[in-house]
């Protein structure tokens, strides 16, 4: 009797310790080009990470996997210890219905480069409709909500607008406090600054810095190497659909062992500085 105890006490703890997030040997093909090499990746919940790499490197592939917006062709990811996807018995996996699928992206809020807001909607109808719709939830209770996360990203003022009404990083707030208003687990990231004029950027991660303060777990496909550095707990840089070197952010953005990251750093700075010379001869 008492090893069975100490057995189930081993599971429960086993239980307990696994990551927010645990991607065991993802691979991820589409066609004959193979996108994701087997990628080991663990978030902690209460955790920023965030994702760095060249252009086709796997990182947007690897977000859209833990939502399922992608299938995998091999490994396995976990979110909240749930089994993304499918469901094993017997030691074999079963692909989970759509109606499972929908439930379990449920606790995931993703924000694309795009903003996908409603433009028929408005800004408050946009942060709305998905509480009610989805969830099935009282709308005066999710109204109130709403008013509250636009008041949070700063656009309290701007419920009754219209997205065609709105700048790129306002639209791109919106779209946070959409995805926020669904009580997310998680928050995942996909470049949101890469469709905004630069003087907009900052106003987008403002809000996220913010939703890092308050203990959002995050993880953030972003080239913002100010906001990796400052924001994130630990930093990791994909290229080739593998992860080649991860740590904090003083160790890999600061100081990168491998020379695909100091490749990458080393031209990413070269772009920055262009760009602000450019910008400084306009002036």
């Amino acid at each position: 009797m008492s090893t069975a105890a100490g057995d189930d006490n081993a599971d429960t703890a086993g239980e307990a310790a696994m990551p927010l997030v645990h991607a065991v040997n993802v691979h991820k093909s589409f066609g004959s080009v193979e996108v994701l090499k087997g990628i080991d990746v663990d978030v902690h919940a209460g955790e920023v990470v965030c994702l760095l790499g060249p252009s086709g490197s796997g990182k947007t592939t690897f977000l859209r996997c833990i939502n399922q917006l992608e299938d995998i062709q091999a490994g396995r990811i976990w979110v909240d210890g749930d089994l993304a996807g499918y469901r094993e018995k017997g030691g074999r996996l079963h692909r989970l219905t759509d109606t499972e699928i929908a439930a379990q992206r449920r606790g995931i809020g993703m924000v694309f480069q795009r903003f996908n807001l409603f433009p028929h909607m408005t800004v408050l109808q946009n942060v709305v409709e998905g509480p009610t719709l989805v969830q099935g939830r009282a709308k005066k209770e999710v109204t109130a909500e709403a008013e509250e996360l636009l008041r949070r990203v700063g656009l309290a003022d701007m419920s009754g607008r219209y997205p065609s009404q709105l700048s790129g990083g306002q639209q791109q707030r919106v779209a946070i406090a959409r995805a926020l208003a669904m009580q997310p687990k998680l928050m995942l990231f996909d470049e949101p600054t890469s469709a905004l004029d630069p003087e907009l950027v900052g106003e987008v991660l403002g809000v996220m810095r913010d939703l890092a303060d308050q203990g959002m777990t995050m993880i953030v496909v972003t080239h913002e190497m100010a906001f990796a550095r400052d924001v994130a707990d630990r930093v990791i840089f994909m290229d080739g659909g593998v992860v080649v070197e991860e740590g904090p952010p003083s160790s890999v953005i600061n100081e990168p062992q491998h020379e695909r990251t100091q490749a990458f750093l080393s031209r990413l700075r070269s772009e920055h500085e262009e760009a602000a010379k450019a910008a400084a001869d306009l002036v």
